[in-house]
């Protein structure tokens, strides 16, 4: 079904531990403007979509969103690998460690677990796209702040990649909701 190339669409490096940035970064992973979210998001709503265009687009950008949360994975995992327990419990991940050690597991920032209440299919293709582009908006927005409070200047620039991808699919949704509405909404009489 795909090509898979196993290697990483962006190197995520990282200078050393740092619990409190991987505490903060899990967010894209497990949070409500996350990788997951988006992805999951993508690939149910390709179905309503009208045009084999744009049921190609989501499959496209749905499966980006998954090679997306394995960078996102691994740049937590990275963080906290070699981090120490005082470490761990100074950013104030020692419940997590309590229950999932190093591991990398669907939460957000403030420690909720993944929910589907964060993803909408509306079955409406215009309704879905806006839906789209405002997801990528708000992904943006969190890439953003991640950056600024980023002190690892490698995962910074992972960081800045994952932005950049965003303003792309928001771009693509854009033109796909032009597409959809001609469509739907331009009826040719002749």
């Amino acid at each position: 079904m795909w090509l898979y190339e196993k290697k990483l669409e962006y190197p995520a490096k990282v200078s050393g531990p740092n619990p409190a940035l991987a505490k903060n970064i899990i967010t894209q992973y497990g949070g409500p403007d996350g990788e997951l979210a988006a992805s999951l998001r993508y690939l149910t709503q390709r179905y309503s979509m009208p045009t084999n265009q744009t049921k190609g687009l989501l499959t496209d950008i749905g499966t980006e969103e998954l090679a997306h949360l394995e960078i996102v994975a691994s740049l937590v995992y990275n963080l906290i690998k070699n981090a120490s327990l005082a470490q761990i419990k100074a950013a104030g991940l020692d419940p997590y460690y309590a229950d999932h050690d190093r591991a990398v597991y669907f939460i957000n920032a403030s420690g909720n677990p993944w929910t589907a209440e964060y993803i909408q299919s509306k079955g409406d293709p215009v309704a879905d796209l806006v839906e789209d582009m405002a997801a990528e908006q708000k992904a943006r927005a969190t890439y953003e702040y991640l950056i600024q409070l980023s002190d690892d200047p490698l995962v910074t620039d992972t960081l800045r990649f994952l932005r950049e991808r965003e303003v792309v699919h928001f771009q693509r949704f854009g033109e796909a909701l032009v597409q959809v509405e001609d469509v739907l909404y331009n009826k040719k009489y002749y």
